[in-house]
């Protein structure tokens, strides 16, 4: 799942906290002995919510001889991140199967060789079964390996309160309300009125959050890559998407629009079940987190528009550890996971549109209604413009650069920064990032 703007910067003793953990699980996780006949235990490392919990018992029923474990259900994508970086460093305590999002993809590649090559694995007949850049996503960068198996991917779409929306005076129709800002700049203008109406309310809920979905859209529509070319050249200087993002993102944050969260955090998650913002740039897998936060007393206040512009937030990957001892049960476990069929049974339980363009266009994805989200045909919203996407070229150390975007644009949000200072902080600490 795609979540690739879980936030990281609580504070120094958290970062702590992780890598405490990190060394703690590596020590601790050690290989699992096993004997003939006993039980394979298969450790999954996920982030977030995949929705694997059914397949899991469909998968130890077909195979009495496994058992399947899921760790870091619910975790933040950083921490994850972090832990796996430390596991591998460390050379033990990854799962037999790790999930990793695209944005942290690259980072990985450049260890390829610390992954099982899934093509000796059987997976090259599985080809077909995914979209075709998806595929290519998880080959290495000699094109040699494939290092991971795709899970999702994001579409777009903007989640919004309808209660809200008709409190300030505007239309709660989605298709009314797509017609309302099809640019972002429209977005905040129409903004600016809702504040107005609702004071009390805020827009939307963080300017992090918009600023990574506008950056991917006009990066795609032009240069294809964010922070580094395609050569790996640190470029975010010259490269007007990034600017052009920022500028438009500094100005719904200078406007007051958003509710200054930090995504993902428990404050984010108490802020949609308090009714605090009216509108979250909304990928696919979002509205399983959106209908967890705001719990079933929300069901039918939500529901979802088009994007300006379209996009994709997110997608992830499946790969096998060669610390794995169970290598050749690992990546039949991973095929099963990421086949059609396992990739619909993810949909249905957590709403992440699959990579897979047979699953894509079954009747249970393709004519899916979200009954949540006030019955939005979720099939057609986000699957539009999917088999087509053009993906964005994320370098070796996107993570980090982005996070320092990300803390300039939330420095001005809780006014710790002026917003026409904020472009030259995250230009010079993103660039000692990109080192």
């Amino acid at each position: 799942m795609g979540v690739s703007l879980r936030r990281r910067s609580f504070a120094a003793a958290a970062l702590v906290a992780v890598a405490a953990l990190a060394g703690m699980s590596a020590c601790s996780q050690k290989p699992e002995q096993t004997t003939p006949g006993q039980p394979i235990t298969l450790n999954v490392d996920v982030f977030g919510q995949f929705g694997y919990e059914d397949l899991y018992k469909q998968y130890e029923a077909a195979n009495p001889g496994i058992k399947i474990v899921e760790r870091g259900t619910g975790a933040r994508l950083d921490d994850h991140t972090t832990r796996m970086t430390q596991q591998l460093a460390a050379g033990s305590g990854m799962g037999d199967i790790v999930a990793i999002e695209e944005g942290t993809l690259i980072q990985f590649k450049a260890q390829s060789d610390k992954f099982v090559n899934l093509l000796d694995q059987g997976a090259s007949a599985d080809q077909g079964n995914f979209l075709p850049w998806k595929w290519e996503q998880g080959l290495s960068a000699d094109g040699k390996s494939l290092m991971g198996l795709g899970t999702d991917v994001g579409g777009m779409g903007i989640c919004y309160r309808t209660d809200l929306y008709k409190a300030a005076g505007l239309p709660t129709d989605r298709e009314a309300v797509s017609a309302l800002f099809p640019t972002w700049e429209a977005f905040i203008t129409k903004g600016e009125e809702f504040k107005t109406k609702t004071p009390n309310v805020a827009w939307a809920d963080a300017g992090t959050n918009f600023y990574n979905v506008i950056l991917m859209q006009k990066a795609g529509a032009s240069s294809g890559y964010t922070y580094y070319d395609k050569s790996n050249n640190f470029v975010m200087s010259s490269n007007p998407a990034i600017k052009e993002s920022f500028d438009l993102t500094m100005s719904l944050v200078s406007k007051g629009l958003t509710a200054k969260l930090f995504t993902f955090s428990d404050e984010w998650a108490a802020g949609t079940k308090q009714s605090k913002f009216a509108n979250v740039p909304c990928p696919a897998w979002m509205t399983g987190v959106i209908e967890g936060n705001a719990g079933p007393e929300q069901k039918g206040k939500w529901d979802i528009a088009k994007a300006p512009g379209g996009g994709n937030w997110g997608g992830s990957f499946l790969s096998v550890p060669k610390q794995s001892t169970h290598q050749a049960e690992a990546a039949k476990l991973a095929r099963f996971l990421t086949s059609p069929q396992g990739q619909i049974a993810a949909w249905k339980s957590k709403g992440n549109l699959p990579s897979s363009p047979q699953a894509q266009a079954d009747p249970s994805v393709a004519d899916k209604k979200n009954e949540y989200f006030s019955n939005a045909p979720t099939g057609t919203i986000f699957a539009a413009g999917a088999k087509d996407l053009k993906p964005v070229y994320l370098g070796p150390k996107n993570q980090a650069v982005r996070t320092e975007v990300e803390n300039a644009i939330r420095a001005v949000e809780q006014g710790q920064l002026k917003a026409d200072a904020a472009w030259a902080k995250a230009l010079a600490d993103a660039e000692k990032a990109s080192k």
